[in-house]
């Protein structure tokens, strides 16, 4: 192969599309559209309606008055009527949001309570009268029972249990591990992987159609040999792929670091006003801990994203960033010189459905094996997929983050570019006649005689 050829393809086919405003716009969109995917569920997690809704409660029982409590945007006031369907026409004249409406039999009788409202109320509203009336029931149940202090008691011996996950590894090293980031980490590089494949991959397919059908291909190769012009046209959007990822990775990490900045100020919060919030914490009594938990420093939402971005810092995403490096470009070639091979054998991209089938299997199948990988990383099933050159890029990827066996890893790498040296050679067989062929409807048999015809 003359390298001067491959770099005069490989150039043509990086500055065409480098200069597209497709490629321009979406490297600047994509990295907006990942870090709301990321900042989205913490800001929806933290995000309260404004809405003040006052409720009507009309209590037949005589055992809920005054016991619902209230919240920043619910407000219960309590009726003595017993004529419940003159309230339900008249109720939002009155101003109130809704009416809640508690049967006498509502201690044997579990849907005896109803709320009427003019709009579905939403699942937090619904949840928190539904707490409060068990609440109420069970404490009533022991006092009745003559239980009094059994509710401080059990409040006093619940514990919380969290374990820490130590991976030993090579050599008795031992390194702290969150198995959450891990899988969270792992499933993301699994599947940006299988969509890239996609992605790139068929930009290779669409632009060797075109090619063919414009017949600008048979000016080219009078000058460059097929494989030449193949693996030109491979490196090429290769390049961009690498390009617009690495832009993508940087610019969603700065928009996420400024979007936390931001959003969750609380995050970000130095060792100084730890220790000081820590001090506040241990001066107050015991009574007063438990009940004014939400006057600490940090509440538990905030400890649990701190802890997220804690986990994050304690990943080496330098490793896990180098695999994926290898394993996009790895699967991408691979999956791209098959790419090439099937536009090469049409006319059209309607024609390439019946070739696409046997590409698509193995992609789709790493992701179902995916998805049980991240629950058993060490599995057979996970192991020999993490090995077969056609779903390694995907499932290995997954099992990274979890700690994977360098000889492993080593031997998924080498029979990755071992197949796709293999592949490449197949692909190239069929794209040499393949390239020129037109009016011709191809058929397995037909790519058979080309790979063999010499």
């Amino acid at each position: 192969m003359s390298a001067y050829n491959f770099f005069l393809v490989f150039q043509r086919e990086f500055s065409t599309r480098v200069r597209k405003r497709s490629f321009i716009i979406m490297t600047i969109i994509g990295p907006f559209l990942f870090a709301a995917m990321i900042l989205s569920p913490l800001l929806l997690a933290t995000y309260e309606e404004e809405e003040l809704k006052n409720i009507a409660v009309i209590d037949s029982s005589h055992l809920f008055i005054n016991k619902i409590p209230e919240t920043k945007n619910l407000k219960f006031t309590y009726i003595q009527t017993d004529k419940v369907q003159e309230k339900l026409k008249t109720f939002n004249q009155e101003g109130f949001w809704g009416v809640l409406f508690i049967s006498h039999n509502v201690t044997y009788a579990p849907n005896s309570v109803t709320l009427y409202s003019q709009s579905q109320p939403g699942t937090s509203v619904k949840y928190h009268i539904e707490e409060s009336l068990k609440k109420e029931m069970e404490r009533q149940l022991m006092y009745t029972n003559k239980l009094y202090d059994l509710e401080k008691t059990i409040q006093a011996i619940k514990s919380h249990v969290n374990i820490r996950i130590v991976q030993i590894e090579e050599g008795g090293k031992m390194k702290e591990t969150n198995d959450t980031l891990a899988m969270i980490v792992g499933y993301a590089s699994g599947f940006l992987i299988y969509f890239f494949i996609f992605l790139f991959g068929s930009q290779v397919m669409r632009g060797v159609i075109e090619e063919k059908t414009n017949r600008i291909v048979e000016v080219i190769v009078s000058s460059v040999k097929p494989f030449e012009l193949m693996m030109g046209k491979i490196a090429g959007i290769a390049a961009i792929a690498l390009i617009q990822f690495t832009a993508w990775l940087l610019l969603t990490v700065s928009f996420i670091t400024i979007g936390q900045k931001a959003l969750f100020p609380e995050i970000s919060l130095s060792e100084t006003n730890k220790v000081v919030a820590q001090d506040i914490m241990q001066k107050q009594q015991p009574t007063q801990t438990v009940i004014n938990i939400q006057s600490q420093a940090i509440d538990d939402k905030t400890a649990k994203m701190k802890e997220f971005y804690t986990a994050m810092n304690n990943i080496n995403f330098g490793v896990i960033f180098g695999c994926f490096i290898f394993f996009f470009l790895g699967g991408y070639l691979l999956y791209a010189a098959i790419f090439a091979a099937i536009g090469s054998a049409v006319d059209n991209e309607a024609d390439t459905q019946q070739f696409m089938l046997p590409v698509t299997i193995p992609l789709i199948l790493a992701i179902y094996v995916m998805i049980n990988t991240m629950n058993n990383p060490d599995s057979n099933l996970s192991f020999w997929f993490s090995l077969i050159p056609l779903t390694s890029p995907i499932v290995m990827m997954v099992r990274i983050p979890f700690g994977v066996p360098y000889w492993q890893a080593g031997l998924s790498m080498g029979l990755l570019v071992v197949t796709f040296i293999a592949f490449t050679w197949l692909a190239a067989r069929i794209y040499r006649t393949g390239i020129l062929m037109y009016g011709k409807k191809v058929t397995y048999r037909e790519l058979y005689k080309w790979i063999k015809y010499k």
